[in-house]
Formats: structure tokens, C-alpha cells, sequence
């Protein structure tokens, strides 16, 4: 066998096509029944015809580039929303398409200049960063000269973008919002001098260039489906329900379908795991460990809420990115309780309506009409306040994230659920402990670890999937580059092996 890749989540079936295409042999190991890893749509309420997005909600840095080399039919919506931010009987509205009326929703006219400035900035920073992530990897300086914005780079690569933030706006909502982007599954505060959060928003912002989080038609599934599709066709092999055991420098892996057990080698071994799972699988040291800082929750609803701001229809607020609690003082203080092992008082979150975009996920029938699906990611949740008794931490969360969802509505968002044909509401919650037990994320990390910088000057090999091992390339959300819905690794490790041979 040319390649064998272990795992099928998306990055896996996007190197499984680039290299079936090229005649490589490739067999494809997925521990599950199906494929997608966390970029799967499901029905989770029984009896409920609507497809959510379980894991993963929104898609940005996947590539224009492998979405066309690899023909794949995925749609991608623009919401004109980017965000909504209440604040008491008012809030902050982001309209893409109208800037006078988002100027209108500025408490300080400055503060509005200064995002505009600011977004320019970033703009111009990820129409020149964004396409080095499919190329091999720069280092720090020749990254500086593709930026050739010294501002820019300072504010970004240099200082805690606290220091941006503070030097740029001054209302605390306005600097929340913003910081919002650094702390996306990333446990950090805006100051943290390892720059932990600039990473994060590094890759929140430059997304195909514009920064712009879309929505998949269809879901999240549809995005595996077409990869699924597209590997398939091309001529790789892909096997479900064979766990792996083991794999050797060499290029050997060991894997079990049911009650039997099974050996086969690779040229070349592509793992689509995280570092930490790759190490246990080589018998090898492990990393540093890695925790994951989220609380999902999945709700399917009758109808939208009402807000406390009658001037703002709720499809509009819902129809982007909903911050519930995300000022900046709010985030450093649900940040200072998680770190004192406390489940944050007024936890902050964010909230997604996919339906008000791409309605085709609920279902046709006359149950389904009318009802909305919203997808809420908690921030400053880290897997430590869950290890001990995650079921009771998980209650405890999820109570204190919906009251802090609550204090920004006019009526109870549990008095819009709806019910499942047997009377449950149709709610459910995940903790980074979930994450580990079900998708195998360490510590629950959505990113596998910590996110890097889109370069390096250490010996991360040619594209940054490189291991010790010659034979061994990673190529999940763990490698440099990685992270999120993007199919980079996969497309990297493909061309580390594909250029190779020129």
C-alpha cells in the first residue's frame, strides 16, 4: 500500500483524494462507524427531522483552492449579520451590507472609525497570510516580508492583542467583541504573554482571505460527504469501524474490525489524530498535555426568542454571530473564576442559527415548519472543571449558561424549545471531557493542542506535518497550520509526499 491514513475525519479524506488522484494506493482507517470526525451533521433528538452540525458549526479556512483541485460540491453562504451583541435594551449590530446602520449601533462614533480601521488591517493581513497556508511552510521572517505591514505585525505576531484592543477602542463592549475571536476554544487571557490568543485570532481572521465564517448547505455533513465523495471516486479505500492499535517507524500499523485483528504497511503513514493519540500509537513520549475550553450545546426551537431591544428583529440578531455576557471586563472575569477552578458566574458565549442561512437542514414535514436550530459555544469552559465529576459539572454549566443567555432576552429561551415526540426538550450539552471520550480529542482540544504560528524556524520539516519518523506525517488539526474545518493539513501532508517525487 502506497499510503495509509489513519482516521477519516476531513483532513484525512482530503489527503485520501489528493493522493488517490495522483495513482497512489491509499487505504483509509476510521475508528467509527462513519466518517467526518467532528465535521458531521446528525439528528441527536429522536424523532426531530433537523440536521445539526454537532461539533463543528461554521466553515472559513478551507480553501478555495481544494474545494476546486478535488471538484467538490459544496456550498458556502455568506451571513449579512457578522454579529449581535446586547447590551441591556440596545445592542451592537454588525450589518455587513449597511454601514450607516452599523454605525448607528456604536455607543462612540470613534469607536466605530477605529473598528474600521482595524478590520482594514486585518483584512489586508489575510489576503497575504491566508494563501501561504497551502504552500511550504515560511519562516518568521520571509511570513514578515509576505505581511509588509510593520502596524500590522506588531500588532498581531508582537504584543498581547490586548494591547491592540486597548489602544484602539475604548467601549467595553466594542474590545469584547473583538477579543472574542482570540478565545475560541483557546483557554488564554488577552494579555497572556505566550500570545496563545493571538494565534487564535490570527486563524479567526484570515479565513480565504477576507476572515469571513460561512455556512456549509446542507450542514457539516455535506462537507464530509463530498470529501467522502471525492476520495472514493478517486480510487481510495476507506474502511469504518477498524480501530487502530498501533503503528511502527517503519510504516506498519496494526488495527482491529470487530474480533479480529489486522496488520498492513504504507510507504507512508498519514495520521489524522492528534499528536497526542500519534504518540501513544508509536509507543513514544507523549507531548505536553493539551485542554480544551468549550461548552456546546445543540437546541432545536419552536420559534426565535424575543429580545430586550424591540428596534432589532430577531432574525437579524440571530442571522450572525449572537455574543451573550462577551465584554471585555465580562471576559476577563469568567476567565479569572475558570482559572480559580470555578464554572464562570454569567459564563460568556456565542450563539449560531444555521437555519435562518441555509433553511434546507430542517425538515419539509408539517412538524418542522417555523422551528430554527441555534448552536451556542461557551468560551472559558476548560476540561479541568469537568475531570473530577463531569456529569455534575456538565448541569452546573449548562444551568449557568443558559441563565446568562436568559438575562440578555425578553422571555426564557427554554420556553422556545421544542419538545421531542416523547416530551424532552430538545437540548443537548458537550464538555471538553465529551469531546475526549467520544471524538478522542485530548483534553477535549478542538484544535488537537494549541495553535501555532503559520510559520516556523525550528525543524518542522518542509511543510509542518513532519514527525521524527520520515515514513510518519501528521495530518489532523495537530499539525503546524492546523486547526478548524480547513482540510490544510490534509492537502500538506499530500504535497509533502506528491512533491517528494518531482
Amino acid at each position: 500500500m502506497d499510503v495509509v491514513i489513519v482516521g477519516g475525519g476531513h483532513n484525512g479524506l482530503v489527503a485520501a483524494a489528493y493522493l488517490a488522484r495522483a495513482g497512489k494506493s491509499v487505504l483509509v482507517l476510521e475508528r467509527l462507524d462513519s466518517v467526518g470526525g467532528a465535521a458531521v451533521s446528525s439528528q441527536p433528538f429522536p424523532g426531530v427531522d433537523v440536521r445539526l452540525s454537532r461539533y463543528s458549526y461554521l466553515v472559513s479556512l478551507l480553501p478555495r483552492k481544494i474545494i476546486t483541485d478535488l471538484d467538490l460540491p459544496i456550498t458556502l453562504l455568506r451571513r449579512r449579520m457578522s454579529s449581535y451583541t446586547p447590551v441591556g435594551s440596545r445592542g451592537l449590530l454588525i450589518d455587513t451590507e449597511d454601514p450607516a446602520r452599523t454605525s448607528r449601533s456604536f455607543v462612540d462614533p470613534a469607536d466605530f472609525a477605529a473598528w474600521q480601521r482595524f478590520y482594514v488591517m486585518t483584512t489586508r493581513v489575510a489576503e497575504r497570510v491566508f494563501p501561504t497556508l497551502t504552500e511550504p511552510l515560511p519562516n518568521k521572517a520571509s511570513l514578515r516580508a509576505v505581511v509588509d505591514d510593520d502596524e500590522a505585525w506588531q500588532s498581531l505576531f508582537e504584543e498581547p492583542i490586548s494591547s491592540v484592543i486597548e489602544r484602539n477602542f475604548r467601549d467595553d463592549t466594542v474590545r469584547g467583541v473583538v477579543l472574542t475571536d482570540a478565545l475560541i476554544g483557546t483557554f488564554a487571557s488577552a494579555d497572556d504573554p505566550s500570545l496563545l490568543q493571538n494565534r487564535c485570532f490570527l486563524y479567526h481572521v484570515i479565513g480565504n482571505g477576507t476572515g469571513s465564517w460561512d455556512v456549509p448547505v446542507g450542514g457539516m455533513g455535506s462537507v464530509t460527504a463530498a470529501l467522502s465523495h471525492a476520495a472514493l471516486s478517486a480510487g481510495a479505500q476507506i474502511l469504518t469501524g477498524a480501530t487502530v492499535t498501533s503503528i511502527t517507524p517503519d510504516g506498519e500499523v496494526s488495527y482491529t474490525t470487530g474480533d479480529s485483528s489486522h496488520t498492513v504497511r504504507g510507504s507512508h503513514v498519514l495520521v489524522n489524530a492528534s499528536p497526542a493519540e500519534l504518540a501513544h500509537l508509536l509507543g513514544s513520549v507523549p507531548p505536553p498535555p493539551a485542554e480544551g475550553a468549550q461548552l456546546k450545546v445543540n437546541m432545536v426551537l419552536r420559534r426565535l426568542p424575543r429580545l430586550l431591544d424591540s428596534t432589532v428583529d430577531p432574525r437579524d440578531a440571530f442571522g450572525g454571530t449572537f455574543h451573550v455576557n462577551e465584554s471585555y471586563s465580562q471576559l476577563a472575569k469568567a476567565f479569572a473564576e475558570a482559572s480559580a477552578g470555578q464554572i464562570p458566574s454569567l459564563p460568556p458565549c456565542e450563539i449560531y442559527c444555521h437555519s435562518l442561512t441555509d433553511p434546507s437542514i430542517i425538515g419539509s414535514g408539517p412538524g418542522e415548519l417555523g422551528l430554527h436550530t441555534l448552536t451556542l459555544f461557551g468560551l472559558h469552559m476548560p476540561a479541568r472543571l469537568f475531570t473530577a465529576d463531569n456529569p455534575a459539572a456538565r448541569s452546573q454549566a449548562l444551568s449557568a449558561t443558559l441563565a446568562s443567555l436568559n438575562q440578555v432576552l425578553a422571555e426564557p429561551i427554554e420556553s422556545c424549545l421544542l419538545l421531542d415526540p416523547s416530551g424532552h426538550p430538545c437540548l443537548e450539552a458537550k464538555t471538553p471531557v465529551d469531546l475526549e471520550d467520544s471524538l478522542r480529542l485530548p483534553g477535549g482540544h478542538i484544535f488537537h493542542r494549541d495553535l501555532s504560528w503559520p510559520y516556523s524556524d525550528d525543524s518542522h520539516g518542509s511543510w509542518g506535518v513532519e514527525t521524527p519518523h520520515p515514513r510518519i506525517l501528521l495530518c489532523g488539526a495537530g499539525a503546524l497550520r492546523g486547526g478548524g474545518v480547513s482540510g490544510i493539513p490534509g492537502h500538506n501532508a499530500a504535497m509533502k509526499i506528491l512533491t517528494a517525487e518531482r
